[in-house]
């Protein structure tokens, strides 16, 4: 939003909100019905084009937001390392309103302009015009228009909102106050209008100026500079008639330079041009892929979850993953998406991050959860994630966290496979095991005597009800085996019993629980997990926590995307284990039976290191209401640094003060 919004700054239709796509309905089912009922003789050809136009301009316009993100991921020529936030893909998610804005207007000029609905496909007089009106009349406007919005009172109350995107993404280019599209649509229709008037439009001319003005936009604001410099120095002239993204990402940075639209020849005569443009396009080119310190390797999870990557919608990544209806008409691509991950044969980079002097990255290997359940598939996948450990190695990476199933002990036991193969690695490979137990034991009530412990018995399970049996606190199950199982495993053996009653008001619980389980549970029973995935919420009367997770401090930056379920600037326990390992230089790797001990103090380091502006917050709220829960301080991996971790006060009954 503007700083002083002017009037006509929301589009029309922003009461709407995700039913504004309804708008267009009356005109499609129109235009559909009267290409179905005309004469082949009377039928116009523009009418039934326009909504398939529409859709090919959401797709030119994704197909930019993943590459750009893609490649911003990478850092490879970067024009400006900044960071973007959630506020900015809040601010940005409107994109598509000038798609339909622009639709609305094709209908209505289908009807109301003579000729309009029987263009030619082709008139090379129509073309060469509509190229000539543009590279003239429309650059020299938009150019005086452009400083017109620069004047304090045309900034503060529109242009200012789209310059708030000082990082700028492809749709950066179309956010704008509704007034203010207003005057960019009086201005490139000047070319339509006048071949329309002249009888020299096509649908070529038409559709195809369209797609450049998209093309052009979306370059410019990629922040990613791709034009090779080699194409300048073949047709010297070029660099009047055709901007690169760094010329644009320079008006974004210093404001006022760079006006041009798509053609920098105005900068020059009007004696705007930026000085350290030039400068800026060559270190742009010359920026390599940046080498992370600290890599997440994760993996898809259900067929939609390649639309929540960073990568894939944007808003969408900005919110918890969730199952959505309208998902389902989109199988047919989901299905190609499907088939293109199992092609491909290596990891890709879907985000990147800042930690203070760390980068970091995350990885995901391209294999849906479902197939990490069958044998004949986790041979592959194992291949993959060695194949990855192996990269991060050649690249200096420190750390090398294994989040989901990468650390499945029938995949690689638990990480130990690659250690043991490859003794020689630098980095160091953690499942964050250790993490997620001292989470969990921080996330029971104070106070608690009993829990129920139910899931797949894994170390971290083991680990949990040896923790909690040495504080005197009674662990019961419900089956024999994984009581006989668990008595082996603990010293502390007489504080573990069968549960009859399944009155535990706390239930700590892995993978495999099942939902005749659940219903057994008594009203009010606080589910904690411990498993990477979350239970199915089978209880309306019950409390469910996420799984461990911490809250990301607000020096981590570009974070502007979801981590699978998870809320907003909340990390899973393995993803923060990795950055903790770096921050802390552990020479060691946490994988296959290794965990740290989670019960015997370890030294710690005095406050006031170069790390104390950096701590996480233990997340353990419910995902159906608040919980606040009181800290114990008894663990020590929760004790392990002052300056980094810590659970803050609130009024609404921290009452400890917690540490990691």
């Amino acid at each position: 939003m503007a700083s002083k919004p002017g009037i006509l700054t929301d589009w029309p239709w922003k009461p709407l909100g995700s039913f504004k796509y309804a708008v267009l309905a009356p005109w499609v089912v129109h235009s559909v019905y009267s290409f179905a009922m005309k004469k082949e003789s009377e039928r116009g050809n523009l009418c039934i084009l326009i909504f398939p136009f529409l859709l090919w301009r959401a797709i030119h316009d994704q197909i930019w937001i993943s590459i750009s993100r893609h490649r911003s991921a990478k850092g490879s020529n970067m024009i400006v390392n900044k960071s973007i936030d959630f506020e900015q893909v809040d601010r940005e998610s409107n994109w598509d309103d000038q798609i339909l804005l622009n639709g609305l207007l094709f209908y209505i000029a289908n009807i109301i302009v003579p000729g309009a609905s029987h263009l030619p496909i082709w008139r090379t007089d129509g073309v060469v015009l509509t190229a000539l009106i543009h590279a003239g009349p429309v650059e020299f406007l938009y150019y005086w228009l452009h400083r017109a919005l620069h004047h304090h009172y045309l900034y503060s109350r529109y242009h200012s909102h789209h310059h708030s995107s000082v990082v700028t993404e492809p749709i950066t280019s179309v956010i704008h106050p509704f007034a203010e599209h207003i005057s960019y649509i009086l201005l490139f229709t000047i070319p339509m209008i006048t071949t329309v008037l002249t009888g020299t439009s096509s649908l070529v001319a038409l559709f195809g100026y369209i797609t450049y003005i998209d093309l052009m936009n979306n370059m410019g604001h990629c922040n990613f500079e791709l034009i090779p410099k080699w194409l300048f120095s073949i047709f010297p002239p070029l660099k009047y008639m055709m901007y690169t993204p760094s010329f644009h990402s320079l008006h974004h940075t210093q404001f006022r330079t760079n006006y041009s639209l798509f053609m920098p020849i105005y900068d020059y005569v009007y004696g705007t041009m930026d000085k350290s443009t030039d400068t800026l396009y060559e270190k742009s080119l010359e920026r390599k892929e940046e080498s992370p310190t600290v890599v997440h390797l994760t993996h898809l999870t259900t067929p939609e979850s390649i639309y929540h990557l960073p990568i894939g919608f944007a808003s969408f990544a900005s919110k918890p993953q969730m199952s959505k209806w309208y998902l389902w008409l989109m199988w047919p691509v989901t299905f190609w998406f499907m088939i293109m991950t199992c092609i491909h044969g290596r990891t890709f980079i879907v985000e990147r991050n800042a930690f203070g002097k760390l980068k970091l990255q995350s990885w995901a290997v391209p294999r849906y959860a479902v197939q990490y359940l069958f044998r004949r598939q986790r041979e592959a996948v194992s291949g993959l994630i060695e194949e990855a450990i192996i990269e991060a190695d050649a690249s200096g990476t420190k750390v090398l966290s294994l989040g989901l199933l990468n650390q499945g002990e029938e995949i690689n036991g638990n990480g130990e496979v690659y250690i043991r193969r490859y003794p020689q690695l630098k980095v160091k490979v953690v499942d964050g095991s250790s993490l997620v137990v001292a989470i969990v034991l921080n996330s029971i009530p104070k106070g608690t005597t009993e829990v129920l412990l139910r899931g797949c018995l894994s170390k971290v399970a083991y680990s949990l009800a040896s923790a909690l049996c040495q504080r005197g606190i009674q662990v019961s199950t419900f089956y024999k085996i994984e009581f006989e199982r668990l008595k082996v495993s603990t010293e502390f053996g007489d504080n573990l019993v069968l549960s009859r009653s399944y009155a535990e008001k706390i239930w700590l619980v892995g993978d495999g629980l099942s939902k005749g389980e659940q219903l057994k549970a008594s009203k009010g029973t606080l589910f904690i997990p411990y498993s990477q995935f979350p239970p199915k919420k089978v209880r309306n009367d019950c409390l469910y926590h996420h799984t461990p997770a911490m809250v990301a401090p607000s020096s981590l930056a570009n974070l502007n995307a979801c981590e699978n379920w998870l809320p907003r600037r909340v990390m899973s326990a393995s993803r923060v284990a990795g950055i903790l390992h770096a921050l802390e230089g552990w020479n060691i790797n946490e994988c296959g039976q290794k965990m740290f001990d989670v019960e015997q103090k370890r030294k710690v380091e005095t406050p006031g290191s170069c790390h104390r502006r950096f701590f996480f917050e233990p997340f353990r709220r419910s995902s159906s209401q608040p919980l606040t829960i009181p800290v114990d301080r008894s663990s020590s991996y929760l004790n392990k640094r002052e300056t980094i971790f810590r659970l803050s006060k609130s009024k609404g009954g921290v009452n400890s003060k917690g540490v990691l």
